[in-house]
């Protein structure tokens, strides 16, 4: 097993004799490497974003990006002539990445220098590593997601939807609507294993417990039939959210016990939540169930306590409770809900796995 390395989200480039041969403003012509276009290309299909941070005239650069035929793999694009420490740091901040995740690539010292001054935690390079990058260890996460795999174009919609929002008069309810809203509920595939793996580990502000769920423990209990492995997807008319959500539910007579529940902060604003719960209670009604949901406050997850509270769970006692496993996580606590039937989500098209025949009958086994 290899030692565990932060694995680089985001890697910025510098233009001049670094991603491509030649100085713009100087040479006129320059030329890009045929390594490193296979270099760019192959780090995107990793799920590794690219950017840039140049000193440079920006419509020139930008231009001759295009001509090259590789401006669509770098997003948020910094090229002007201000301070590149300013240019990365505001990369980071606009993806919501620890600098940690950050890497930075210069054919000049001082601009490595620069850099790394004001942002210690930004890995830096010189432009002289740039043939070796794909094959450092930080360059290549263990698994890659077909959410990873086009986790650029999904950055790039998400920043047309919050430019469209911006710019948008109407009500709140109204946009949303406009976004042509759709989620998938469903049974967890062997692929999107590891995607539930990663909410688990990486969602801290709407995860219920903050228990991480490793890959061997999700495909033991995929093949539990007492168990319910289930993911929510999103896309909307600007694209795939990808995976966004995951619930972990265990099967008891009389009580439907949710183990765990995790939704990308990306989509709190848009009701996720709400559309996961309202659809999983209506669910256990229809199966004459009652809900226990596990939760433990931790210092971020504030927001999933209201989400649950919110929806009508509480901390009264009830007899199905007893049918439950003794909690084995310090601080954990368990919210019940006499469930009801629900409304479908005003602003969220759904479509979901129909849980009631397969989960009643692991019931009555129960």
């Amino acid at each position: 097993m290899r030692d565990e390395v932060t694995t680089v989200k985001c890697l910025v480039w510098d233009l001049d004799n670094t991603l491509w041969r030649g100085t713009l403003l100087e040479d006129g012509e320059v030329r890009l490497p045929e390594a490193v276009r296979e270099l760019v290309v192959e780090l995107d299909s990793r799920g590794i974003l690219q950017s840039v941070a140049s000193k440079n005239d920006h419509d020139l650069a930008w231009a001759k990006l295009e001509e090259l035929g590789i401006a669509e793999y770098f997003v948020l694009p910094r090229i002007g002539w201000g301070l590149k420490s300013e240019s990365v740091r505001d990369i980071a901040e606009r993806l919501k990445f620890a600098h940690g995740t950050i890497a930075f690539v210069d054919d000049q010292p001082a601009e490595r220098a620069e850099v790394a001054f004001h942002l210690p935690d930004v890995r830096c390079y010189d432009a002289a590593e740039v043939s070796a990058l794909g094959e450092r260890p930080e360059f290549r996460p263990e698994t890659v997601t077909a959410d990873a795999r086009r986790r650029r174009s999904m950055y790039q919609a998400e920043f047309e939807r919050d430019a469209e929002q911006a710019a948008f008069t109407g009500p709140a309810e109204e946009f949303l609507r406009s976004l042509d809203l759709r989620m998938r509920i469903g049974r967890a595939t062997e692929e999107e294993l590891t995607r539930v793996g990663e909410l688990t580990l990486r969602t801290s502000q709407m995860n219920a417990t903050g228990v991480h769920y490793s890959d061997a423990t999700l495909r033991e209990l995929l093949a539990d039939p007492d168990h319910e492995v289930l993911v929510a997807s999103m896309s909307d008319r600007f694209g795939p959210h990808g995976a966004v959500g995951v619930l972990l539910l265990a099967t008891h007579l009389g009580a439907w016990h949710l183990k765990l529940l995790a939704t990308s902060c990306r989509v709190v604003s848009f009701g996720a939540g709400a559309a996961i719960i309202n659809w999983l209670t209506d669910q256990a009604a229809r199966a004459d169930a009652h809900l226990v949901a596990d939760f433990r406050p931790t210092d971020r997850n504030r927001m999933m306590e209201i989400a649950y509270r919110f929806a009508g769970f509480g901390d009264e006692s009830c007899h199905c409770l007893a049918a439950l496993p003794v909690a084995d996580v310090d601080g954990l606590r368990r919210l019940h809900l006499v469930a009801d039937r629900r409304e479908r989500h005003a602003t969220i098209e759904l479509t979901a796995s129909d849980l009631t025949e397969g989960v009643t009958a692991a019931s009555a086994r129960a």
